[in-house]
């Protein structure tokens, strides 16, 4: 029989004390992108039916560039961030800490792969 107090038993199941700061990392993101995301719209338009010479040249421009690029960084972060929430409330143990990592891994990736086919254009 053991004498195990009720703090004891629900040591490590509750309070994670980090949902405060994940709810205003979301809502800063989720401002970010509610003004990123329209300027990027009418941006990327801009650009559209255009000659490939044409595009280039737009995106070589540094207010497109730095839309494209601040949208894609925030917009893959943000939806990261809130499939990692997902992958912890939901999958446990070792499946769980590979799909972070997994997800972290194709995240960084897609950013990293965005980022440098927008220098490509751009330079």
């Amino acid at each position: 029989m053991k004498f195990v107090t009720d703090r004891k038993r629900a040591q490590g199941l509750g309070s994670g004390r980090s949902g405060t700061h994940h709810h205003w990392k979301m809502m800063i993101s989720s401002a970010a992108l509610v003004v990123l995301v329209p300027l990027f719209v009418f941006t990327f338009g801009a650009g559209l039916g255009r000659d490939h010479s044409d595009v280039v040249d737009y995106f070589a421009r540094p207010f497109p560039a730095i839309i494209t690029a601040l949208t894609l960084v925030v917009a893959i972060l943000h939806c990261k961030a809130e499939a990692e929430e997902a992958i912890v409330d939901y999958v446990h143990g070792v499946k769980g800490k590979l799909l972070i990592v997994a997800l972290n891994a194709a995240s960084y990736t897609m950013i990293a792969a965005g980022l440098f086919a927008l220098v490509k254009i751009a330079l």
